[in-house]
């Protein structure tokens, strides 16, 4: 049972919004874009030689998830919005989520990243072998693989929702409300899914090997599923039904 000492409580389910401050709504923006063109500035590498270029994207990939965490996102149990002090028209105006202390945001930051990397990857890693990825050959490539796409969807995850196990009975059931967080985990994992269409096509082509459309398609779904999160969908369930 959470308590108030434990780094990761009991989470509001509701959508995740910014911090609200200039540099919560300026880095937002920046992002995507940094994490994007350090991708594509190590695709030719990615393609030589996808082991080592995905071993040397880590720390990058991490820093940049980590300052996006800390910046921009109100870390688990944090308060989602704050009431405007404008009291001349009689109403209280909802606002952004109130930022939490500088040092509990770094803290559960890098919590979430130690959290994501000793669970994450190896979950993932075992859910690609069990989708078709090689298993007597390529297995680093598979858990380079598994790391990116754990660093891409899960790190914020955690990092805003905890390790609730409610939380994340929700999030692996797709059942909570699409913000910029939740919209890029599933659109990390649908790009990574899709990825893996052009593997198997006969273009003998050098960029095809494993497990390099796998991770590009993660990248490019995290941005597209981040974007969406944040102005198309947000506050809206993903619905399975029918």
């Amino acid at each position: 049972m959470a308590t108030a000492t434990t780094p990761f409580p009991k989470v509001d389910i509701r959508p995740v919004s910014s911090l609200d401050s200039d540099a919560s709504r300026l880095y937002t923006h920046i992002h995507p874009l940094l994490l994007l063109s350090t991708y594509l500035l190590q695709f030719k590498e990615i393609v030589a030689d996808p082991e080592s270029a995905l071993a040397s994207m880590l720390i990058p990939l991490v820093v940049l998830q980590l300052l996006y965490n800390v910046v921009c996102l109100p870390p688990v149990g944090s308060p989602t919005a704050k009431p405007s002090t404008t009291k001349s028209i009689g109403k209280k105006k909802p606002g952004g989520p109130v930022g939490a202390p500088i040092s509990k945001r770094i803290t559960t930051s890098l919590l979430a990243s130690i959290v994501t990397i000793l669970i994450g990857t190896p979950i993932l890693t075992t859910l690609l072998i069990l989708f078709g990825a090689p298993l007597t050959t390529h297995f680093r490539h598979t858990v380079l693989c598994a790391a990116h796409i754990s660093l891409l969807a899960g790190l914020p995850l955690t990092y805003v929702h905890g390790i609730e196990m409610e939380s994340w009975r929700r999030i692996s059931a797709l059942m909570l409300p699409i913000d910029e967080v939740f919209g890029a985990a599933v659109g990390t994992i649908l790009g990574a899914w899709l990825g893996a269409i052009p593997i198997p096509l006969d273009w003998d082509r050098e960029w095809q090997k494993w497990p390099v459309t796998i991770v590009t398609g993660a990248y490019i779904g995290w941005a597209v599923g981040k974007i969406a999160g944040r102005y198309l969908l947000h506050g809206k369930i993903i619905d399975l039904s029918g």
